[in-house]
């Protein structure tokens, strides 16, 4: 009976997990590879450099720059975002209209979202944000032109664009607490900020938690938003650039695939640690309710 159950498992494993492994983890196997060589995409026999690539990543002022900005946004994006996220749903948790107002942007695709705002930034007087500002008498703002504004206008557009789903989830996650606990601690007097703060978060702390990696792990890519929407994709100045932006660039403009390869090992590593640390420092028991 155990050898049946076992050769059934095997059976129906069998051709998901090899799929899994000839087109996910081959394709891992072989970017850490090529990042030892300095192949350009003609050569059948790249030559192997060793650790080459990641010493010249070390030097490398325009990667850094992508390094740093990855970094801020995995510090800013989910802490904004989740912030938001909890206090809208909190709010709107009983009105259906405002849920579905938040979670539009989901439904637009990135690159139409950075279309869009791409013309809400431009620096005229045809600018959603720079009209009212024309119309005063005053200058307007470059907002992807100015090296010191345009990545917190990236931030933005990232925040307004991922907001609405986890709204959309934070309230799902509230519709579970049992209203009972909630009525309770109205009898007692409890305000709703003291609600919010004592029950309600507590109880949706593995839901944030989950949120709080799918963001970081956005903040690590955030390729098309900065790609799309950005001067020189990723300008000025690579004001704007992320570690995928450099990626794509050496691979596809440069054709260094050896070098491309080598930041997205960096990359690769940066968010599995991430998640790991996320996961690890968030950890507890259980709450059952």
């Amino acid at each position: 009976m155990t050898s049946g159950r076992t050769r059934f498992i095997i059976g129906f494993l069998a051709v998901p997990v090899t799929l899994y492994l000839v087109y996910v983890i081959a394709p891992y196997g072989q970017a850490f590879y090529i990042a030892l060589t300095d192949w350009r995409g003609v050569s059948a026999s790249p030559r192997f450099v060793g650790l080459d690539n990641f010493a010249r990543l070390a030097g490398d002022r325009v990667f850094l720059k992508a390094l740093w900005h990855n970094a801020l946004l995995l510090v800013l994006l989910p802490s904004v975002t989740v912030s938001l996220a909890l206090v809208i749903a909190f709010l709107t948790q009983r009105h259906r209209f405002y849920r579905v107002v938040f979670f539009f942007p989901q439904v637009l695709s990135v690159v139409v979202v950075a279309v869009l705002f791409q013309q809400v930034f431009r620096p005229d007087a045809s600018g959603m944000l720079n009209a009212p500002l024309v119309a005063l008498g005053l200058e307007p703002i470059g907002f992807l032109s100015d090296t010191s504004v345009a990545f917190w206008a990236v931030l933005a557009v990232l925040i307004w664009q991922a907001v609405g789903f986890y709204v959309v989830l934070f309230t799902a996650g509230m519709a579970s607490i049992p209203a009972e606990v909630v009525e309770a601690a109205e009898m007692d007097g409890a305000s709703r900020a003291r609600i919010f703060f004592r029950i309600t978060l507590p109880l949706l702390r593995d839901t944030v938690q989950t949120g709080w990696v799918y963001l970081g792990i956005t903040a690590m890519d955030a390729f098309a938003i900065v790609w799309v929407m950005t001067a020189e994709r990723g300008g000025p100045d690579s004001s704007t650039t992320v570690i995928a932006a450099e990626v794509y660039r050496n691979a596809f403009e440069y054709f260094k695939f050896g070098y491309a390869s080598a930041m997205g090992v960096v990359l690769f590593f940066f968010t599995i640690g991430f998640s790991a640390l996320t996961l690890r420092l968030s950890r507890r028991e259980r709450i059952e309710f």
